[in-house]
């Protein structure tokens, strides 16, 4: 038979599941679990051996929307990104995509050159190397970022910082590029949802100007979303603006290396690009750098405590669709085989590449560099002699050094190498069509999803905290059992004496990791005990054919040649047994402390308890003892397995089982042999574990004794065994009170043997 309660569970989680709220869906540690189970999943292909944690919170107010310490992913799924979509699905669709575009920088963003490159630029140092000076301006620009750096701490702490959001701009391109390509499912497809929610907040350049006049944003901040709406999405929104305009040409200018960068597996290579967009919008970094420090200032006269660099960052942080800048101390996980190097927004880059071309070529006012101009900027930067010069070996189609050939990679794997030919394919003819019905692949399962973890919200998640269904049942229980109690009569030796029950609503997770300490090796005796019953419960559940009889009506043809005369068979029906209920008692009164006799029967409980649930027999542990409150004494009872559950965490409480004070047995033990006296099962079967007779306040000697044997009598009647384990000093007394229902236990470690099988002896087989 189910201990467990399912009828009375579900009606509840019926009831409860659709009360479940958002706040409550998207800040569970069940969809958390979700999310933390699909990056196991869909990571393994590269070996990365960490489990990536994920931590879900609901603060609307909260302008933090996610980011990752490479050990821990934070997603606010409160933030109004989020709730400000309608529909679970939809939402559930946003919080996958924020989770997949952390777990891209968890996977493929090097912290450690991160590190590294902040390291260098406390030392005034460049890394991993000097950027390539391509304007006339290059080179003027990098000697006043240096003079700028080295001149007030505060320069060099706003640098750092405007640095890390460049730096993340364009890994925010990385990552999702990445991610796109190796998660095409799940992950891949939440991304995108989030994606185009991004870009839908992505202000025009129109737009980005009018908040310049009437906000007063600064241009770098335009520059560097028009930056960050290409690096994401390969796409820039112009608005009304022409593409001569400064933001425009100045992103413009950085398409190239933005690429390079995006497409480049090192980390080193997309610092890189960080140094040269440094470069070459040093004009707007530095006044923008002047603009924080005045209001910094500003803020300071007015009582403020902010730093410059808290400064900066606020005002970067209105920038539409980039993430929190993320922290870490690792490198990328290792390549999958099969990876290829594409983009995932190939067709709107080329487009906005051709913008680009087009303006350029539109341009009047473009000069190109002389090569005047390029040597004195050569020489400024100190640089001329890092860079060499391969004009001369040039060969036609980027190939290598006096090669002749176009070079080619062993990524490239068939790739037809340049040679120089006279002559072209001839045409063989073909077509072109329009698919107009083609649509990127799309997740259906989002809603199954959701509902399968509102399911499991309800029947686990949701078993342990207090808005939650078996937290809810538990507590309603206790209330019954101490109703039950106060309706018990327990004579007059009791008289005035309060009972109460005790039982722990929700397991605390200390609980847990004490029973999974120790529980290896009691299970394992539980599991050998069971051996001699298993089969034949099971046989007899089953049905089936009986042989080898003396006796009967039907002969067996294959017995003909015993000598024996056992030669006759019966079919056997299914027989729903063992009929027989359990009832463990503790005693929990202080001299069970010595000896570590509250240790044995502590173990000797829960191998019962693991013994009973295997073999599916109604089992219910209870301990006892006395305190006192509200200036009376009290029978305190403590419930730690009933007969009915509403979770599966009796076996945890069994943890909490303690030497405690006195014992007043009668009230405990009338108390468990009422509720056990009401079971169904033919036999019942009451077990006391004692350590000595009854001794509390007015509760001990004769009278005491002779309330215990009483109470023994008319339980019986009732068809309740009784089995007095005694493991005290105090054997002859038990005994004595006791009588054929004693049980001697001089050996502790023989304390769960005896009791299983004292078990084993009433079963009906």
């Amino acid at each position: 038979m189910a201990r467990v309660n399912h009828k009375l569970v579900k009606q509840r989680l019926n009831e409860k599941r659709s009360k479940i709220t958002d706040k409550q869906f998207f800040s569970s540690r069940m969809l958390a679990g979700h999310f933390e189970d699909l990056a196991a999943a869909q990571t393994r292909r590269y070996h990365y051996n960490r489990r990536v944690r994920v931590n879900l919170y609901w603060k609307p107010k909260d302008a933090f929307t996610a980011a990752t310490d490479n050990m821990q992913i934070r997603i606010n799924t409160g933030h109004p990104l989020v709730t400000k979509v309608k529909g679970r699905e939809n939402r559930y669709q946003l919080v996958c995509g924020m989770f997949a575009h952390e777990l891209g920088h968890v996977l493929f963003t090097d912290f450690l050159s991160a590190q590294t490159y902040h390291n260098y630029l406390d030392s005034f140092k460049w890394y991993p190397r000097p950027p390539a000076f391509r304007l006339a301006a290059d080179a003027r620009n990098e000697k006043a970022f240096w003079e700028y750096v080295k001149e007030d701490p505060k320069n060099l702490q706003m640098v750092h910082q405007i640095a890390a959001n460049i730096a993340n701009i364009i890994e925010d391109g990385y990552i999702e590029n990445r991610m796109l390509n190796s998660f095409p499912g799940t992950l891949g497809y939440g991304l995108e949802t989030l994606r185009e929610r991004h870009f839908d907040e992505i202000d025009t350049v129109t737009e980005l100007i009018a908040k310049e006049t009437d906000d007063g944003r600064h241009i770098l901040e335009s520059i560097l979303q028009i930056m960050l709406s290409y690096a994401k999405f390969g796409r820039i929104k112009y608005g009304d603006e022409p593409k001569t305009d400064e933001r425009i040409k100045t992103v413009f200018g950085l398409i190239d290396d933005i690429d390079e960068a995006l497409m480049n597996r090192s980390g080193k290579e997309r610092w890189n690009a960080v140094n040269t967009v440094m470069i070459r919008c040093w004009e707007y970094i530095q006044d923008f750098c002047e603009v924080c420090k005045e209001r910094q200032e500003e803020a300071e006269a007015a009582g403020g405590t902010v730093t410059v660099a808290e400064t900066l960052s606020e005002i970067l942080s209105s920038i539409a669709g980039t993430s929190e800048v993320g922290s870490g101390t690792s490198t990328p996980v290792p390549e999958a085989s099969g990876n290829t190097d594409k983009s995932a927004t190939a067709a709107a880059r080329a487009e906005t590449q051709s913008v680009a071309s087009e303006s350029e070529s539109d341009d009047e006012n473009a000069s190109p560099q002389t090569e005047s101009e390029n040597n004195e900027n050569a020489s400024e930067s100190g640089e001329a002699s890092n860079q060499p010069d391969d004009s001369e070996n040039a060969q036609p189609g980027g190939g290598g050094s006096g090669s002749g050939k176009q070079q080619t990679s062993e990524s490239e794997k068939g790739r037809i190498p340049y040679q120089q030919t006279d002559g072209i394919s001839a045409p063989v003819g073909g077509s072109v069509t329009k698919n107009s019905g083609y649509q990127r692949e799309q997740y259906d399962r989002a809603a199954s999803d959701i509902e399968r973890i509102l399911d499991n919200m309800a029947e686990k998640a949701a078993c342990r905290k207090g808005y939650y269904i078996c937290e809810e049942l538990e507590s309603e229980r206790i209330r019954e059992l101490n109703e039950a109690a106060q309706s018990i009569s327990y004579g007059d030796i009791h008289s005035g004496v309060n009972i109460r029950v005790n039982r722990i609503a929700s397991v605390d997770p200390e609980l847990v990791e004490q029973y999974d300490a120790i529980c290896n090796p009691l299970i394992s005796i539980s599991r050998q005990l069971q051996k001699s019953l298993l089969r034949q419960l099971k046989e007899n559940r089953r049905g089936g054919k009986q042989t080898g009889l003396i006796m009967g009506r039907r002969l067996d043809a294959h017995a003909l040649c015993r000598n024996d005369g056992k030669v006759f068979y019966k079919n056997n029906l299914p027989n729903e047994i063992p009929e027989l209920a359990v009832g463990l008692l503790l005693d929990e009164s202080g001299s069970m402390c010595s000896c570590d006799r509250c240790t044995y029967a502590r173990a000797a409980a829960i191998i019962l308890y693991d013994f009973c649930e295997s073999l599916e027999i109604p089992v219910m542990v209870y301990g006892h003892s006395t305190d006192y409150y509200d200036g009376k004494d009290s029978v305190e009872l403590y419930s730690y397995a009933e007969f009915n559950g509403f979770d599966n965490d009796d076996k945890y409480r069994l943890m909490d089982i303690s030497a405690r004070g006195s014992n007043r047995d009668g009230a405990a033990l009338r108390y468990v042999a009422e509720a056990l006296s009401k079971r169904s099962e033919a036999v019942k079967l009451l077990i006391l574990v004692s350590d000595g007779q009854p001794a509390d306040t007015g509760y001990y000697g004769t009278a005491a004794e002779e309330d215990l044997r009483g109470i023994k009598q008319e339980y019986q009647r009732k068809g309740i065994l009784f089995v007095a384990a005694a493991i005290g000093n105090d054997k002859q007394n038990i005994e004595r009170i006791y009588g054929d229902s004693f049980l001697d236990i001089t050996d502790l470690n023989q304390l769960p043997t005896k009791l299983t099988g004292v078990v084993k002896r009433h079963i009906r087989v």
